[in-house]
C-alpha cells in the first residue's frame, strides 16, 4: 500500500509504500548500483540505482541490501529487502531523480 506520495513541501521526496520485514525490493529499471550503503542517516540502508538519460532511482530503509556499488541490475531483480532503518515504521522510500533533483516517481513510472 501506498503510504504517503511524492509531496516536497512535505519533505516526501518519493513514494512511501508499506510492507513487511524482508519483503523483496525490485529494481524499477535496468542501471548500475551507484550506492549501496548507510551513510545518510535519513534513509537508512540506501540502494541508488543509475539509469539511462541522467535517472537515479533510490531505494531506502532497506533491513537487507541484496547488490553493491559497481554491480550492473535488470528490470525487476531483487536488490534489497523492506525494513525500517531510518526510520521507524517498515517502509520503501522510492526516489526518482533526474540531474539530481526528485521529480514525483508518479510521472514516469507506468501504471500497472
Amino acid at each position: 500500500p501506498v503510504l504517503e506520495n511524492y509531496n516536497l513541501a512535505n519533505n516526501v521526496k518519493g513514494i512511501r509504500f508499506g510492507g513487511n520485514q524482508g519483503d523483496p525490493i525490485f529494481a524499477a529499471a535496468d542501471g548500475q548500483v551507484v550506492y549501496a550503503a548507510d551513510g545518510l542517516k535519513e534513509y537508512g540502508n540506501l540502494v541508488l540505482v543509475k539509469h539511462i538519460d541522467g535517472y537515479i532511482t533510490a531505494y531506502a530503509h532497506n533491513s537487507k541490501m541484496i547488490v553493491k556499488s559497481g554491480e550492473n541490475v535488470t528490470a525487476g531483480q531483487k536488490i534489497a529487502e523492506m525494513g525500517s532503518s531510518g526510520t521507524n515504521r517498515t517502509m520503501l522510500e522510492f526516489q526518482v531523480r533526474l540531474e539530481g533533483k526528485p521529480i514525483n516517481p508518479a510521472n514516469i513510472l507506468p501504471t500497472n
